[in-house]
């Protein structure tokens, strides 16, 4: 028998001693920081209590997993004995759902204490901790139910009219979860940290503190990796017998993961223990401290995004300033003029700890003394933090003038940054040149989701009617972003957290991709679609304006026609990427299982770029930036078209056009999927704008389209082809020129306007349903018909605008030659000019209540009248 037995394949003393090892190392931490907080700090706070709450937990979790290896964990099905399958289940009933829970709200209700005034921060941790509870909730119900009856988890053979779902499944199924929260809790606080005026050394130990987050990151993906494991090896003993609980020798493959997950659960805890540790390390070892902190001169080594330091030179002091002399009175005016400025701009308590001195406190304020202790704890805490004070005397006024250069999440701060509408060609380079890498990234999307799509459908045998419907999910969520979270964003926050936003909704989107792929399930990959469609929705909402606007506004069609190009460029290239390399071996559910990986590292990618969006200094444009745009063509401007401004009627007409233009393209696309592989010629149209009029070059587009589509009805063979192959040609450049067309004039409404051609994409999620329809009933070049009659309703716009003179003026760019010439021909019509002269000369005076396009409209009427 022992012979025997010495030959049993058998991982329990691994799992064991993993196990036993993780859980001792963070019970020292919990203690540690329990000692720290108490003993030092004198404080104990929420975050303290949820913290112990998941060591309970884990603990718990730990002790299951010990007691199943004595029992059978880490041992195959066949070399278990019968007397152990009733605790085995019960061991393996344990799951860590709950403890990384309470871990992760831990680490939100610490930072919610950091910066309580940093709005979009305070939002983030919120939407975060509100992710990470509702997805903690439901997937341990989903662990507790898992049977059918719930006692039927704790059997090893299934009795008729009893089912289990499949928990390594649910494990797999919930890592986008995981992982999408592991990396918000490693990010969000960087900003506000890299913003610190800290000495070098400092600051980088302090961002390291926060940084051991990554380490669980790192553990969630080992334990992923073994989950799948897990999973393929069920899938190919899926052949056993139905009737038995064992889920194709459970025990000895989920072995692993168990392990992993303790490991995980710990590590978790031990990284949300490591900044409470800090004070205790600075009571035991003050020297070693010391001299981390005094090693470098301070004064040299802060650093930190520009916008978020403030500068370490005096500035020149007004004649009635006086400078004084150190050393003061906590109590002195001087200190009190900086508190109390602090809390009326709302900035001081996130940086208490590193801009305001230790005897600098305002002790009579109970809360603010408060926010102080919280963040005391990372920093010395008998010891005043070592940042390089100034000699300047601070007031509430020069603090105000400040302040808002010290906001980590200030994403429109414009100072010392010319605005976006203010640029050269030469100035506008740079930025066009970063933005245009996200319309690689999204035509690259979009080329990606259609390869995975085709596989999902052979997989999984969809239907014509559910593959359309993917399309439609990932069309439709161009009508959803845009008129919910991406307005708002792009309104109240401009153009760079717009697209941070994107970047992140886009990098869920591909997470979510895995439980997809695990589950095989139509449902599951209609929603991954949609998100992935909702966070490049959200991408192009603010990059088309971003290349329209960033120059001069007589280029906007030349710009945006080259960035449209490079997004052609990343169509083509991921279908030939996923068919040769990714999705190569895809050919069924378990292979599908294995594209994850490369959904994970575009996730990595896209956050990682999200993290450089934040750093790079990309210009805005303000609203009375905009309107300054407006009123250089003020009188083309506020003409009319019957009862209705031209630049509404305009707006209107190219809603209409976009949205019959891109349903059009995507319905000849999706119909003839063998042809779309080829790059549209963007830079012909966007060579031809240098020398054409942009409503000339539209009108020849549309013409074309709506010829070709028509022969392509009627001819067959290879000449048939040649038809599609040349609508395909003659669509390029019609969205750019639409949309840069039709926010020409629109000054403050800008925006909207963006906000409304972009909502109008979801035109590609109805005309191909119908298409599809009218091909399944009267075949596919009948089907062609729909294409015909949309790109025909479309070229209303470019004969809008060329056939009405109120309209050729308002589209039209004005070179900067002609603006010279028509300023030489302005005091020919002395009553409008002298009208316009003023309100533009009113403009300058009252630049903060800029007139809109309407005003300056109904003040002539009124004057004419």
């Amino acid at each position: 028998m022992a012979g025997s037995a010495s030959h049993v394949e058998n991982r329990s003393s691994d799992v064991l001693g993993v196990d036993i090892a993780v859980l001792c190392v963070s019970t020292v931490f919990v203690i540690l920081r329990l000692v720290s907080r108490i003993g030092v700090v004198k404080r104990v706070t929420p975050d303290d209590y949820f913290i112990i709450l998941a060591w309970f937990i884990a603990f718990g979790f730990s002790f299951s997993i010990c007691y199943g290896t004595s029992v059978g964990l880490g041992r195959h099905e066949v070399d278990v004995k019968p007397e152990w399958q009733e605790p085995l289940k019960k061991a393996e009933y344990a799951f860590s759902n709950p403890a990384l829970m309470a871990t992760k709200t831990s680490i939100c209700l610490f930072y919610l204490t950091l910066a309580k005034n940093q709005r979009a921060f305070k939002w983030a941790t919120l939407v975060t901790l509100a992710v990470v509870n509702v997805a903690g909730i439901a997937l341990t119900f989903l662990n507790i139910f898992q049977c059918h009856p719930v006692g039927a988890a704790f059997e090893h053979i299934v009795s008729p009219g009893q089912h289990c779902t499949d928990i390594i499944t649910i494990y797999l199924s919930s890592a986008p979860v995981n992982i999408v929260t592991d990396l918000a809790l490693l990010f969000l606080p960087m900003p506000i940290l890299t913003a610190m005026r800290l000495p070098r050394n400092e600051k980088l130990i302090l961002i390291v503190t926060f940084s051991f987050g990554a380490f669980v990151a790192v553990v969630d993906v080992v334990r992923i990796a073994y989950l799948e494991s897990a999973t393929l090896t069920r899938l190919q003993n899926s052949t056993e017998d139905a009737n038995k609980n064992d889920q194709g020798d459970f025990s000895w493959i989920a072995s692993l993961s168990f392990m992993w997950s303790a490991v995980e659960v710990h590590v978790g805890i031990i990284c949300a223990c490591v900044p409470g540790v800090k004070p205790l390390a600075a009571k035991v070892f003050p020297s070693l401290l010391g001299k981390i902190k005094h090693s470098k001169d301070p004064s040299r080594n802060s650093y930190g995004p520009e916008h978020a330091s403030p500068p370490t030179t005096a500035p020149r002091r007004p004649n009635h300033i006086q400078p004084q002399t150190p050393p003061e009175s906590p109590t002195a005016p001087r200190h009190l003029a900086v508190n109390t400025a602090a809390h009326q701009n709302g900035n001081m308590e996130s940086l208490d700890f590193v801009t305001t001195p230790e005897g600098g406190r305002n002790r009579e304020s109970k809360r603010q003394e408060e926010d102080l202790d919280i963040m005391d704890f990372l920093t010395t805490p008998d010891t005043p933090t070592t940042m390089r004070k100034t000699d300047t005397a601070f007031t509430a006024d020069t603090w105000k003038s400040r302040s808002a250069s010290l906001t980590p999440y200030d994403f429109v701060n414009m100072n010392g940054s010319k605005s976006l509408v203010k640029r050269s060609n030469r100035e506008s380079l740079a930025p066009i040149a970063f933005v245009t890498i996200l319309f690689f990234l999204w035509g690259f999307a979009y080329g990606l989701l259609d390869v995975l799509n085709s596989q999902f459908r052979i997989i999984v045998q969809m239907s014509n009617g559910q593959s359309i419907g993917l399309h439609s999910a990932y069309y439709g969520a161009y009508f959803v972003a845009p008129l919910t979270f991406g307005r708002i964003v792009f309104q109240k926050c401009g153009f760079k957290f717009t697209f941070i936003v994107g970047l992140c909704v886009y990098g869920i989107g591909t997470l979510v991709f895995w439980p997809s792929a695990v589950l095989a399930s139509f449902p599951a990959f209609l929603i991954s679609n949609f998100i992935i469609g909702l966070g490049v929705a959200t991408l192009e909402l603010a990059g088309n304006p971003f290349i329209a606007l960033c120059g001069p506004p007589e280029y906007a069609e030349v710009r945006l026609n080259i960035s449209q190009a490079i997004q052609a460029i990343g169509t083509v290239v991921s279908p030939v990427l996923a068919k040769k390399v990714l999705f190569r071996s895809v050919l069924d559910a378990p292979s599908l299982i294995d594209v994850q990986w490369a959904y994970l590292g575009i996730a990595l990618f896209v956050v990682i770029l999200a993290l450089v969006f934040y750093y790079v200094p990309l210009p805005e444009a303000s609203d009375n930036d905009l309107q300054d745009v407006a009123l250089k063509n003020l009188e083309a401007n506020i003409r009319r078209v019957g009862p209705f401004p031209v630049i509404y009627v305009t707006l209107a007409l190219g809603l209409f056009s976009n949205f019959c233009y891109v349903g059009g393209q995507e319905a000849v696309s999706t119909q003839f999927q063998n042809y779309v592989a080829i790059v549209k010629p963007e830079f012909l149209s966007a060579f031809a704008g240098l020398l054409i009029k942009p409503r000339w070059i539209l009108l020849f587009l549309y013409a074309g389209v709506i010829v070709t589509s028509a022969l392509a009805m009627s001819l067959e063979g290879y000449s048939g082809v040649a038809m599609i192959v040349l609508v395909l040609l003659f669509e390029s450049g019609i969205f750019s020129i639409i949309f840069a067309m039709c926010i020409r004039g629109l000054g403050t409404r800008t925006k909207f306007g963006s906000v409304a051609l972009t909502a109008a994409t979801s035109g590609g999620a109805i005309i191909p349903a119908i298409m599809s329809a009218v091909s399944d009933h009267r075949g596919l070049r009948y089907s062609l018909a729909v294409a015909v009659a949309v790109f025909a309703f479309g070229a209303l716009l470019p004969i809008y605008v060329c056939a009405v003179p109120a309209a050729k003026n308002q589209v039209d760019p004005i070179h900067a030659p002609h603006r010279r010439r028509e300023r030489e021909r302005r005091p020919s019509t002395p009553h409008r000019t002298n009208h316009i002269l003023g309100a533009l000369k009113h403009r300058n005076k009252v630049s903060s209540d800029m007139p809109s396009v309407d005003h300056v409209e109904s003040n002539a009427e009124k004057e004419a009248g």
